[in-house]
């Protein structure tokens, strides 16, 4: 249980990496006259992504459930390819990525790197994180709390992005500088 103790810890170090690159491009952007949009729904994304790291810690704690090497091997491999895939995703981005929605008036769309493949290649990484962290130490419940919860929550963080993305062209090169 230590070594899970100790992933999660790591992602939760990874996260806030995330938030610190995150404030440097909101600033980034609001200097350039950015709009923010979805604020009504962000502190729900905290508490849920807050809620994996603890879910997954304090089941596996509190129920000791088993480590299945098959599953959770497995599980650890999707882990580690979700965060290459979400700091591609914040790579290709550049200023333009962010944990909240910003959008720059007039700046061009991104379609390089992961986004040639997936409109939202970001949410790809959290959906399989969502179920994949905890299951690495077979936290079945955290994995279906987490799971059902983003569902609804990408609902609503997709429709909204999709409306401030709307208003971007087209612009294929990996990154705005």
């Amino acid at each position: 249980m230590t070594w899970f103790t100790v992933l999660i810890l790591a992602v939760g170090l990874e996260r806030l990496a995330e938030l610190v690159v995150s404030k440097r491009n909101a600033a980034w952007s609001f200097e350039r006259g950015g709009v923010e949009s979805g604020q009504r729904h962000f502190v729900f994304m905290v508490v849920l992504h807050t809620g994996l790291l603890v879910g997954a810690l304090v089941e596996v704690w509190v129920l000791s459930p088993p480590f299945i090497p098959a599953l959770g091997w497995t599980m650890l491999a999707l882990v580690l390819a979700s965060q290459g895939l979400r700091w591609w995703c914040i790579a290709t981005l550049g200023h333009q990525w962010n944990t909240r929605v910003i959008v720059v008036p007039g700046a061009p769309r991104v379609t390089g790197g992961p986004y040639r493949f997936f409109s939202h290649p970001n949410y790809v990484a959290v959906v399989v994180e969502g179920f994949a962290l905890p299951l690495v130490h077979s936290a079945w419940i955290t994995a279906v709390v987490v799971t059902v919860f983003n569902a609804f929550l990408l609902a609503v963080r997709l429709r909204v992005e999709n409306q401030a993305l709307a208003s971007l062209r087209p612009f294929a090169a990996e990154a705005m500088s």
